[in-house]
């Protein structure tokens, strides 16, 4: 049996979709003949020790914590390295010199694995172009786009409007949170409704600020807040939804595109992260110039008056979807280059 040791930063219980792909190897590792250890990085003690495995797998979030203790290994190697890598160096939640700091402890252990195990193949450009990371160590694991298979019954979210609209993001400043609903509030009060899912005390200041946006009476009993909901909760919100948007700044993959396309529906967003690499505007969906919150209320505006339109991109969101890979198809991988790793392969 392969054992693999995934340290990470916390929780692996955390509602983001890193720690959804962290649960879902685990579940999945039995059927290839694997296991998963979690291990939460601290600056007091090892983490890359804390068990006794076949090799090590390093969390993105918690490479920087793991990186002096990876030092050790220029004196006294451990089982092979290996990272997953859900954001580039320096993450995407900091800026200045915070991201400048981590950046560097980032790369330091980078450098050190044999392995580096990306989200995506914009993020896997990101390593070898722009932090020089050895391209013959770096990989593509992308994310499963199928969620869990909805509930029975789903959830009538239209509420006797036409069109409903779903986004799935923790309330933050990257993800656009405050520019979807002031492009939501231009959009025909009786012709949408608007579900938002995710945390909403991930950055508590700019939670109040978007409490206070949802008071504003054009927003008035036309937007719903799910808070976090369940595998299959979010399963049966795609499949009832109409059209999925996230207007988010930075995703090195994002997931919750795949799975919306999975569910054929329409995606709506930024032109920035990996959106671009998921669908093509005007076809699977609308790509709207970052910021350009006249451009995302004119988009929402169309998907839901022209049901033509949406029609079509829909029935392309779900081929699109098809093409995506399974979770099956991610552990395969996940697993298949960590055993190749082991036998020196």
């Amino acid at each position: 049996m392969l054992v693999v040791s995934l340290v990470t930063l916390g929780s692996s219980e955390q509602l983001t979709g890193g720690y959804l792909y962290h649960r879902r190897m685990a579940e999945a590792a039995p059927a290839h003949d694997a296991r998963v250890e979690f291990v939460s990085a601290r600056w007091t003690s090892n983490p890359l020790t804390a068990v006794a495995p076949d090799v090590v797998v390093v969390d993105s979030i918690a490479a920087a914590l793991a990186a002096p203790w990876s030092w050790r290994y220029d004196a006294t190697p451990g089982p092979p390295l290996a990272a997953i890598l859900h954001q580039p160096p320096g993450g995407i939640d900091h800026g200045g010199p915070h991201r400048a700091v981590q950046a560097r402890l980032d790369r330091s252990l980078y450098r050190r694995c044999h392995l580096l195990m990306a989200a995506s193949a914009a993020l896997a450009d990101e390593l070898v172009v722009a932090h020089r990371l050895a391209a013959e160590s770096v990989v593509v694991v992308a994310p499963g786009a199928d969620v869990a298979p909805p509930p029975t019954t789903l959830p009538d979210l239209r509420q006797g409007r036409p069109v409903a609209f779903l986004s799935v993001g923790n309330w933050m400043a990257r993800k656009g949170t405050l520019e979807l609903l002031q492009a939501f509030g231009g959009v025909d009060r009786e012709a949408a409704i608007l579900h938002l899912v995710g945390r909403d005390d991930a950055e508590p200041r700019y939670s109040a600020r978007v409490r206070d946006r949802l008071r504003s009476a054009d927003l008035a009993d036309r937007v719903v807040c799910h808070g976090p909901v369940s595998r299959t909760e979010v399963a049966g919100l795609y499949r009832a939804a109409d059209a999925f948007v996230l207007p988010s700044y930075r995703e090195p993959y994002g997931t919750v595109y795949g799975e919306a396309l999975a569910a054929g529906l329409p995606v709506v967003g930024w032109r920035a992260g990996n959106l671009p690499h998921l669908a093509v505007d005007g076809q699977e969906g609308v790509i709207v110039a970052p910021g350009d919150v006249a451009g995302l209320t004119a988009a929402l505006r169309r998907l839901a008056s022209d049901h033509e339109w949406r029609a079509r991109l829909s029935a392309a969101a779900r081929e699109r979807g098809r093409r995506l890979p399974t979770w099956n198809d991610t552990a395969a991988a996940f697993f298949g280059h960590l055993r190749a790793l082991v036998q020196g392969g």
